[in-house]
């Protein structure tokens, strides 16, 4: 290790000095310490008794020897007792989400929020706003992109705010263009949000292009066929509405991610293990009784739920659920 690198344990230089001095020199006596390291009387022993209540430092023996413990073990047990406190920092953060609704109240007193429809210009202004309401959505976020590929650039941007929705367990499902997936680092990042989570579909033959997030607040292009002419941002109307109902048309009338032709994992491939959804659909019919509650959960409709039971069982060859289920388990699929 360098110098000070045992900071991130929680442990100041001055009292690493210390237990790497006792690295080299096992059995030194505390009395001597103060002498060899050329410190204050007593600021030794308040090292020693910091570092054995760490644990890098054994009790004083017969001989009021002192030695250090095995480095392995004694940072192994530093290592959990940080991730444990970072888990507890993390649950904190997660439980404050409450804080923005009240600031987001303290706003509203004195500026109403947006209703009605605002329209954006310029490309710059339309991702700023993007990237804002994909940051604070809380829920869902529903979107059709019927791009034909992505550029790594655009994958490198998008990537984090990505992972960091699904981390939150934030839904998201997205209907793109069959065409993404002729293209390798289009399909391969559509595959990767899939495998954490994302809900991801298919279709051939649609042009439009939108976003939902919270079922709040709805995005479109002015123009589908040029997106650098603006958008339309739909807050709290009928128009959001309307828009989710279009969303909820195509994704019913698209192909799942995992059935759609297209590169290495097309064909046989693809139905050699489940998907994530069709995973997910799995342990439901395990764990819950009716179909409308397994597809709340799931976050789907019930339509699209049956649908997977459907297929799953197909593909099992199972005549009842609880055959299918019994197969899955056998595969290892759950």
């Amino acid at each position: 290790m360098g110098e000070n690198e045992m900071s991130v344990f929680g442990v100041p230089e001055a009292e690493e000095e210390v237990y790497r001095h006792f690295l080299r020199n096992p059995g030194t006596r505390a009395d001597d310490l103060d002498v060899l390291l050329r410190s204050r009387p007593g600021e030794a022993r308040a090292r020693i008794a910091r570092l054995q209540e760490l644990g890098l430092l054994l009790a004083e023996d017969a001989e009021r020897r002192i030695f250090p413990a095995d480095p392995e073990v004694a940072l192994a047990r530093l290592v959990d007792v940080r991730l444990h406190a970072l888990h507890q920092e993390l649950q904190r953060v997660t439980r404050s989400w409450h804080v923005i609704d009240g600031l987001r109240a303290e706003r509203e007193a004195r500026t109403p929020p947006p209703q009605g429809v605002e329209q954006l210009e310029g490309l710059a202004r339309i991702r700023s706003r993007i990237d804002d309401l994909a940051f604070f959505a809380r829920d869902e976020i529903l979107s059709v992109e019927p791009y034909t590929r992505l550029s790594e650039e655009n994958i490198a941007r998008s990537r984090p705010l990505d992972l960091r929705c699904l981390r939150r367990g934030v839904r998201i499902r997205s209907v793109v263009s069959s065409l993404a997936l002729q293209d390798p680092t289009t399909a391969a990042y559509l595959r990767e949000l899939a495998e954490h989570g994302a809900a991801i579909r298919v279709t051939a033959d649609t042009t439009e292009r939108l976003l939902v997030y919270d079922r709040r607040a709805a995005l479109v292009p002015l123009d589908p066929r040029d997106t650098s002419r603006g958008a339309l941002l739909a807050h709290r109307s009928g128009l959001v509405s309307n828009v989710i109902s279009l969303f909820e048309r195509i994704w019913d009338q698209a192909d799942e991610l995992s059935r759609a032709g297209g590169g290495a994992e097309s064909g046989e491939d693809a139905t050699a293990c489940p998907s994530g959804i069709e995973r997910r659909v799995l342990v439901s019919m395990c764990t819950v009784g009716k179909d409308e509650a397994g597809a709340r959960k799931l976050g789907v409709s019930v339509r699209t739920y049956r649908r997977h039971v459907a297929d799953l069982m197909q593909t099992l060859g199972a005549a009842s659920r609880a055959q299918a289920a019994l197969l899955a388990r056998e595969r290892g699929w759950i």
